[in-house]
């Protein structure tokens, strides 16, 4: 019995020393943990799971009906330059702002724009142009032109003397860059890279529409550009000139949304031509309906001149 009662106490006591030690380690953490953004309310990780303060001033702000600096000077990657009206050759614009030396999301965003555009109906050259912007002013004409191939030949235009010729890859100082991204309210900061060099940016992935005039129209965010997305937004960057019955009509039956910079099927709209399409026939089986049939007509005139 006493050897029990002593292991009671011993075993009392090293729990106590346990809960002693377990409340002075939290007291000496609690204050690191404030120091460094945690706090009681929110579990430990949060902070470093919310997005860096610097990236704040990268995004994109839609500047619908802003005209761009058709004045600026560029570099092509032929190494022309001249001011940006130059490129417009008065047919709408499609276009981009990455970096060349970009390894990850600035490719994706090119990738998505060849293929989307090459699965379009449309001509690039006699229907509308390209124009991918750097926003880098360490980009050379010489890194343009191999950005230039890769992109011909994800779109399958390797050969396409028309495609190439519409298809340019911009260079710059950084107050034409200034320009272009200010009007296009497109918004990047640098951040370091692995090795810790600041020659990287962190930006959004959009691609925009100006009209041949060069006033912003379209929006399309992400990555992956659908080729009826994309046809759209020129037809509309057209002033329609370059559509046909088929594409007013899908026009008219989808609506933009500049929140998701995406074209979505306007479900009013459809009804609303289902409901003009019904009258219509409901009219014509009226008319039909109370139309006397010819023999009918001819017999009743006939009695009449009889009489």
């Amino acid at each position: 019995m006493r050897l029990e009662i002593r292991l009671s106490r011993n075993w009392s006591r090293s729990w106590a020393r346990g809960l002693a030690s377990l409340a002075l380690g939290c007291l000496a953490v609690s204050p690191t943990l404030r120091a460094q953004g945690y706090s009681a309310d929110q579990p430990i990780g949060a902070t470093a799971q919310q997005r860096p303060s610097y990236l704040a001033h990268a995004g994109i702000s839609q500047r619908l009906g802003q005209s761009l600096p058709m004045a600026a000077i560029f570099t092509d990657e032929t190494g022309r330059t001249g001011p940006l009206r130059s490129w417009f050759q008065h047919k709408p614009v499609v276009m981009a702002e990455v970096y060349y030396s970009c390894a990850m999301l600035c490719p994706q965003v090119q990738h998505g724009l060849a293929t989307g555009l090459a699965g379009t109906t449309l001509t690039p050259g006699k229907d509308y142009q390209v124009l991918i912007f750097s926003i880098d002013t360490m980009d050379k004409p010489e890194a343009a032109a191999e950005q230039k191939k890769t992109f011909l030949r994800e779109a399958g235009w390797t050969t396409n003397a028309t495609a190439a010729n519409a298809v340019h890859f911009l260079t710059s100082d950084q107050s034409s860059i200034d320009a272009i991204s200010d009007a296009t309210g497109f918004h990047y900061v640098r951040v370091p890279g692995p090795d810790g060099r600041m020659d990287q940016f962190a930006h959004s992935s959009v691609i925009m529409f100006a009209t041949p005039e060069g006033v912003l129209s379209k929006y399309l965010a992400g990555i992956d550009y659908p080729p009826r997305d994309l046809r759209m937004a020129l037809l509309e960057a057209g002033d329609k000139k370059i559509s046909n019955p088929v594409d007013l009509l899908i026009l008219y039956c989808c609506s933009y949304s500049p929140a998701v910079g995406r074209y979505s099927v306007s479900i009013l709209r459809i009804l609303g031509l289902a409901g003009m399409v019904t009258l219509f026939i409901l009219a014509g089986m009226i008319f039909l309906l109370t139309r006397k049939p010819r023999a009918v007509a001819e017999a009743e005139a006939q009695g009449v001149r009889q009489a």
